[in-house]
């Protein structure tokens, strides 16, 4: 894939009853914290942006934790824009609103 910017909508639902599934979301938002990818903190997804490769990297990552914290089950729901020929952004696509 190319090296545009991309963004990405991810939101994890765990289908858990060991926690509160807040705490599990917690988990994943670690994740992309530490992860150096732009991010913004919705209350229903968190959206990155980075290129193509570091924004499926950071979903696999996000992923692994969650497995190796042993959460025991969960969906990940991910929408991703890609534009062929250039960066696409949040900015972009809200600048009119702010």
């Amino acid at each position: 894939m190319h090296q545009f910017i991309v963004n990405a909508s991810i939101q994890i639902i765990p289908v858990v009853e060991d926690k509160h599934p807040y705490e599990w979301v917690d988990e994943a938002i670690a994740v992309i914290q530490n992860s150096g990818i732009k991010y913004e903190i919705g209350p229903f997804a968190t959206v990155v942006e980075g290129t193509y490769d570091e924004v499926m990297a950071l979903i696999n990552a996000i992923n692994e934790y969650l497995f190796s914290l042993h959460c025991n089950e969960w969906i990940t729901n991910v929408q991703v824009q890609i534009r062929s020929k250039g960066d696409i952004t949040g900015d972009e696509k809200t600048a009119k609103f702010a």
